[in-house]
């Protein structure tokens, strides 16, 4: 039985780094953490989307077989899916398979060795890879990008090449994928929700009011939204939280109209609180940076 000590809900999505849909979701379950607080609890399952382009085919879109050509494909029914779910999308320079690295599952292991060290590094690690994917158009299946993203978000470069290449890694993703098979998520992003005993299982992107009407038969209302307020100080500090969004994961989690999402952008970007980086279609606000800042988790500084 629930009590008040461990009134959580969990949701836990089967999901590949570089499943297009998957990336549409960051907006929603962003929306969640923000609007639920510490009473929703998300994770990933690795699914493996694409174990070998050559031998694999999507018959809607027309993906598979030649690399080349499902590059080209690819990029297009991403281009297509960001006009609806309105997350970043570069096609220009596409080129996620080629014949020498024709498979997803690297950037699976990348994110299980990146959990061995730090969940909330992995975390973050598996932000960057969507975001270098979708937004930025790099093949990330290649290890010197996984290297570079891992660098980035300050996993340990050593034990994370360690786990990466000597199998503890790969071994994980097998347990991801006996997971996986066992809840049935054959497609991209599927999601588990637990409450206590309670558990199911839905399949396919889902809406924000979606999970929101989920969250409320499965705890029978006893887990409801926080209050929250659409100002710019709580929309700064969920900018700073995640340290790089792009403008429809504001508009979602706060409300937002056009108008009100980009005249709160504006007065940011005159105060010089935050910062624009062009990607693709769009782009993403992180935190304006001080001059010579440095990170400390990171080991970074910036001019």
């Amino acid at each position: 039985m629930n009590t008040a000590k461990n009134k959580i809900i969990e949701i836990i999505e089967f999901t590949d780094p570089v499943c297009t849909w998957c990336w549409g979701s960051e907006p929603v379950l962003r929306k969640l953490e923000t609007r639920f607080g510490e009473q929703v609890k998300i994770s990933y399952i690795m699914g493996g989307l694409v174990k070998d382009i050559t031998s694999f085919y999507d018959s809607y879109n027309d993906i598979g077989g030649d690399p080349e050509r499902s590059n080209k494909n690819v990029a297009k029914h991403w281009v297509d899916a960001s006009e609806r779910h309105g997350m970043p999308v570069k096609s220009e320079g596409f080129k996620l398979f080629s014949r020498e690295h024709p498979s997803t599952y690297p950037q699976n292991i990348a994110y299980k060795a990146a959990q061995m060290q730090d969940q909330a590094l992995a975390n973050r690690f598996l932000r960057r890879i969507r975001e270098a994917s979708a937004a930025e158009a790099r093949q990330t299946n290649k290890t010197e990008v996984l290297l570079e993203l891992a660098s980035e978000v300050g996993l340990d470069i050593a034990r994370f090449l360690d786990d990466f290449n000597k199998g503890t890694a790969q071994r994980a993703f097998e347990q991801d994928l006996a997971t996986t098979a066992k809840y049935g998520a054959r497609g991209f992003p599927s999601f588990l929700v637990k409450y206590g005993e309670k558990e199911m299982v839905i399949r396919g992107y889902k809406r924000y009011e979606d999970f929101k009407a989920l969250i409320g038969h499965l705890t029978g209302g006893e887990i409801q939204e926080r209050p929250f307020s659409a100002n710019e100080e709580s929309i700064m500090a969920f900018i700073i939280r995640y340290g790089s969004v792009a403008p429809i994961e504001i508009q979602m989690t706060f409300d937002l109209t056009n108008d009100e999402l980009n005249s709160t952008l504006d007065s940011l970007l005159t105060g010089k609180r935050i910062q624009k980086r062009e990607a693709g279609n769009g782009y993403f606000i992180s935190p304006k940076v001080s001059a010579s800042a440095c990170d400390s988790s990171t080991g970074v500084c910036t001019v």
